[in-house]
């Protein structure tokens, strides 16, 4: 591609230290996606340059996908580099089986992002560039993308299912700046003989119809780049109406009055927000209309649904429901409580946590009397909330709070010997709360399905 808009190699370390010293923090740590590929080795050097005045600790991660018979070489050469560099490599080799109506890339790429969402780090650090940047704009541009597909890739975002955030340093870079800075520096690097393939899109763009463009439009990836950059400010204006028309519905559920309420256009940003922060794949013009539609028009008590891999939309009582796909629990589940102050229980898909406070919750004395273990409903448990009223059946309690029927087979029950304890959401028993001046747990479920998330670019 053209080299218009580009500026001195040498002026590398300072541009990419000026994208990542105002988003990180003193200690943090960095991890930076490494194929092995001229951007990644170059942005790997300029990483290592870096690290000791922007305080940060560095490493490495090399996804395998199984796909080119080089991959295994490719792995070697990361380990090399990495050895020689004195970084740590951590390997992740991913299927990319379950992903394959994706298509080949797309498919490669949610494999490939699901292994960085497992990475303990505070940061992952991408090298796509400009030139990227491009391709991916205009990629989306002939998908039928919307405003939020052409904002195209984030210098600087929140990452689905992850601790860490995602950072591209090289956004402003040009391809060609990075291979002028490899033979600069000496870097050597692996060519990937899938990137000559014109079969493949981004390829083609890439190959074909991109020189042809500069041809007439020499700065063309710069002014399209650009574009991309507009278009991610308007997304964050349509991000923020969202946000404030979420506001009104409150809680993790979206209140489907809201949806009623707003215009079609602002009901349908809100709709596509409220599923992308919950790590849906943006859904089609043509389903989104759809499932409006049957939000709006359908009665409180009709029920609507909508399914994708891993996740499903549920409506309950006039609030549209996300919960994450997961296998059914058997009745006989059962968990025993260390007394540590967090019980991950992945199978019920959430955290049980136990915050001691004095005088608050359950007292801490009456559960030493006997084991204290977590189960899910089996039918017929009660729990007295107060000591005027008599003890009334969890079935009742759940409808009374509105508890959606399929969130109440999975939601942790604490037992106190054989005595249900406390329901997190509804109370704890009465008999059991801890007295003034007496160590207390408060106890809190935190499901992963009512955690915020973003979607990845």
């Amino acid at each position: 591609m053209g080299s218009s808009g580009n500026s001195s190699p040498g002026e590398l370390p300072g541009r990419v230290a000026a994208e990542i010293a105002p988003a990180i923090f003193p200690a943090a740590h960095l991890a930076l996606g490494l194929s092995g590929g001229i951007d990644s080795v170059v942005l790997l050097s300029v990483l290592l340059e870096l690290a000791p005045r922007l305080q940060f600790s560095l490493r490495a991660v090399h996804v395998n996908h199984g796909i080119s018979p080089n991959a295994g070489r490719w792995a070697e050469f990361c380990a090399e580099l990495c050895g020689r560099s004195n970084i740590p490599l951590q390997q992740e080799s991913v299927d990319i089986t379950p992903f394959r109506d994706l298509g080949l890339e797309g498919a490669a790429r949610r494999a490939r992002y699901e292994a960085f969402a497992r990475v303990d780090a505070d940061f992952i650090v991408l090298a796509q560039h400009r030139d990227d940047q491009a391709e991916t704009l205009l990629l989306r541009l002939l998908r039928g993308a919307g405003p939020r597909g052409l904002a195209a890739m984030s210098p600087l975002r929140s990452f689905t299912g992850a601790r860490a955030g995602l950072l591209r340093p090289l956004l402003g870079t040009s391809r060609v700046e990075i291979e002028t800075c490899a033979r600069l520096r000496g870097l050597k690097w692996i060519e990937d003989e899938s990137n000559t393939d014109t079969l493949r899109r981004r390829n083609f763009l890439r190959h074909e119809v991109f020189p042809l463009l500069e041809r007439q439009f020499p700065a063309a990836s710069v002014t399209i780049a650009r574009a991309a950059a507009h278009l991610a400010e308007a997304r964050e204006l349509l991000d923020q109406m969202a946000r404030t028309d979420l506001e009104s519905g409150g809680g993790t559920a979206l209140d489907i009055a809201v949806l009623r309420r707003l215009g079609e256009a602002r009901a349908k940003n809100l709709l596509r927000y409220w599923c992308e922060e919950r790590g849906i794949q943006p859904l089609s013009a043509a389903r989104t209309t759809e499932l409006l539609r049957q939000l709006r028009e359908s009665g409180s008590d009709s029920r609507v649904s909508l399914a994708g891999r891993g996740w499903e939309l549920l409506r309950y009582r006039d609030k549209l429901h996300f919960q994450h796909g997961a296998k059914a629990v058997g009745r006989d589940f059962s968990e025993t409580w260390d007394g540590g102050n967090a019980l991950p229980l992945l199978a019920l898909g959430g955290v049980l946590k136990f915050k001691p406070e004095e005088g608050r919750g359950l007292s801490l004395a009456k559960l030493r009397a006997d084991p204290v273990t977590v189960r899910v409903r089996r039918g017929g448990e009660r729990l007295r909330l107060d000591h005027r009223r008599p003890r009334r059946t969890l079935k009742n309690l759940f409808q009374e709070r509105s508890v959606p029927p399929w969130y109440r087979d999975r939601l942790p029950l604490v037992f106190c010997g054989e005595e249900l304890v406390s329901a997190p959401g509804i109370g704890d028993a009465c008999e059991f709360r801890a007295e003034p001046g007496e160590a207390g747990l408060i106890v809190t479920w935190e499901s992963f399905d009512e955690r915020d998330t973003s979607a990845n670019d």
